[in-house]
């Protein structure tokens, strides 16, 4: 495996200090990895040593360790020739934009499966499933729409779901109903929202933990979040795509359900019956002509 697929798939127990360096080395690749260890540690917000801890804790003798090797695979796949023929290999002239658009989301979804390390999604499960207070989600312009999907799921699983949706002045008086037993889950993406940033920050200061989901160059949130998960949303497109937020944020939920989900099975029951009850969906609707004698 490639240093990157070993840092992003590590199975070694991280602190969250630790998890930082991880997502500042997956965030950036390979560049972050190949400044001074002092930069690195500004970058992920901790301290110089954790940096040397880490390398020691993933196999390195050190960072200096770290770095040469990076370096080594750097060039190695410089000069490797599948990499240079498909550098150079020309774009067809009869491919449409919209199957150029498909195939950049592509790539942007497999740098986003790479540059997340797996732990992190079993973190963001548990900061979920184990908060006992309300989770209130929240986003911008358009990534509202995904936290609203996000508690349309969350809230099958769980009570205390609260989808603010669009921020408002009257949404910023939540804040004082909010503590150390509650969650904030923000979506804030490039171009990030000063409203969104500020709701965040005072949540933070009343000491409630953010699990933030944000681009690879990190929302201001990052700074004070507790958990940052980070997308690649570059597209062939005159916007950013949020495709890879969408799957991310599904990638949470999917970890969660082996790990948390069997105890919401009644939860799910009853939502069921409701459902039926109210003839919801299609399926529990009799044919139009009433019911069928036998």
């Amino acid at each position: 495996m490639s240093i990157r697929e070993n840092l992003a798939n590590t199975t070694t127990a991280l602190t969250s200090a630790e998890a930082k360096i991880i997502q500042a080395l997956l965030a950036d690749y390979p560049m972050s990895g190949l400044g001074t260890a002092t930069r690195l540690a500004r970058r992920a917000g901790v301290s110089d040593p954790t940096v040397m801890r880490l390398m020691i804790k993933l196999g390195y003798d050190g960072f200096a360790d770290f770095q040469t090797k990076l370096l080594a695979e750097v060039e190695a796949r410089l000069h490797s020739p599948l990499l240079m023929m498909e550098a150079k290999r020309p774009g067809g002239s009869d491919t449409s934009a919209a199957m150029a658009y498909f195939h950049s989301v592509s790539n942007s979804m497999e740098n986003t499966r790479t540059s997340v390390p797996s732990q992190t999604y079993s973190r963001a499960a548990k900061l979920i499933w184990e908060t006992r207070g309300q989770v209130v989600l929240v986003g911008g312009r358009f990534s509202r729409h995904i936290a609203s999907m996000f508690a349309g799921y969350l809230v099958q699983f769980r009570s205390g779901i609260r989808d603010v949706g669009s921020l408002t002045p009257v949404d910023f008086d939540l804040l004082i109903d909010l503590g150390k037993r509650d969650l904030l889950i923000v979506f804030d993406y490039r171009r990030y929202q000063s409203d969104v940033v500020s709701f965040a920050r005072q949540a933070s200061e009343r000491g409630v933990p953010v699990l933030l989901f944000t681009d690879t160059w990190l929302s201001p949130i990052a700074e004070f979040a507790e958990l940052s998960m980070a997308a690649a949303i570059d597209a062939d497109s005159p916007f950013d795509t949020l495709a890879t937020a969408v799957a991310q944020m599904e990638a949470v939920v999917a970890q969660a359900l082996p790990e948390h989900g069997p105890g919401a099975r009644k939860r799910i029951e009853e939502i069921e019956q409701i459902r039926a009850k109210n003839s919801v969906t299609l399926d529990t609707l009799e044919p139009k002509g009433g019911k069928t004698s036998s």
